[in-house]
């Protein structure tokens, strides 16, 4: 995450409670060129209570209208036997395999099968207790800010701070499933850097490839989008997952981004030196005749003095003769 794009595969609740998906997902991720797959770990207990009444009753609007939250992460919640197993499979493809937790449980079980980092997501953001918990292992930490304030991004960054870990980096996020472009407001991302001094990226669920492009333009360090094998397994988060063939085109882009980017660079090479105007000869003159506007002249290519010398040459007497096309050097 110091030097390129740390691209991250969210697996979520796209294995449909079956194993060998989320085996072939995985496979899947390692093929598009990403450097992470991550999961969420908890239970609907570690989310809700499974209550149905106005608080906790079906939802009224959004993707999932109908359905309580207890249910919804009975469905989207895997198994925490798969877990260590998958994190086998995404290590020896070259991914780092990580999660999300939702409890203390949840962390004390990751710790037991040796993340190297956390996500703190969104709606946790508020979770002191959790992130303290978290940052407390001493890994790097990414939060995604999708339902925070100022103030709340300001105190988990303290918290983590206080705990002794400062290996945080704040993710820009539209909590809205999928989420439209025009609400992305990626210029929140320079502005997170600058505030509290971290690394920065994206957690988007706008279709398509232009958030992450522009984030990482803005400076983003972190690209997280869902993925799924395909739309039409369906599932809590199906609607805004990416399909294999645009999770590569998005590392694509990301990537040919960050080479676009390169480094703050001024200088220019020989080769491109002689691409310049300089100052020519456009007229004969003898030995002793006077440099006028119609005998030299700023032109291509760059072989003769430097253009703005022109003003301090007219007026002034060549002590030789130069032929018309000669350089005045």
């Amino acid at each position: 995450m110091n030097n390129k794009v740390f691209i991250i595969a969210e697996l979520s609740a796209n294995h449909n409670n079956d194993f060998s998906l989320a085996v072939k997902t995985i496979e899947e991720i390692a093929k598009t060129g990403a450097n992470a797959v991550k999961i969420q770990t908890y239970t609907a207990d570690s989310l809700t209570l499974d209550v149905d009444n106005e608080y906790f009753g079906p939802l009224k609007d959004g993707l999932w209208k109908g359905t309580r939250l207890y249910e919804l992460y009975t469905q989207a919640s895997m198994p925490y036997e798969w877990q260590p197993k998958l994190k086998k499979v995404a290590e020896d493809l070259g991914l780092v395999f990580f999660s999300s937790p939702f409890d203390i449980e949840g962390v004390d079980f990751l710790e037991s099968i040796e993340v190297p980092l956390y996500k703190i997501a969104s709606f946790e953001i508020t979770d002191i207790p959790l992130i303290k918990y978290v940052a407390s292992k001493g890994k790097p930490i990414i939060i995604s800010t999708g339902v925070a304030e100022i103030g709340d991004i300001e105190l988990a960054v303290k918290t983590c701070r206080e705990e002794g870990n400062n290996k945080i980096t704040l993710l820009k996020c539209t909590s809205e499933y999928p989420a439209p472009v025009e609400a992305a407001n990626l210029l929140t991302i320079p502005d997170l850097k600058q505030r509290f001094d971290v690394n920065v990226g994206v957690s988007d669920h706008t279709m398509g490839s232009i958030v992450p492009t522009v984030a990482v333009a803005l400076g983003a360090k972190v690209v997280e989008k869902h993925f799924i094998l395909d739309r039409k397994l369906g599932g809590p988060d199906s609607a805004f997952s990416m399909e294999p063939h645009e999770f590569t085109e998005m590392v694509r882009v990301v990537r040919a981004t960050e080479a676009a980017l390169g480094k703050v660079v001024y200088e220019v090479s020989e080769r491109n030196k002689l691409r310049r105007r300089s100052l020519f000869v456009t007229n004969d003159i003898a030995e002793g005749e006077v440099f006028t506007y119609e005998n030299i002249k700023s032109v291509r290519p760059g072989y003769g003095l430097h253009p703005k010398l022109l003003f301090d040459l007219i007026g002034t007497k060549a002590k030789r003769a130069f032929k018309k096309g000669e350089p005045l050097v």
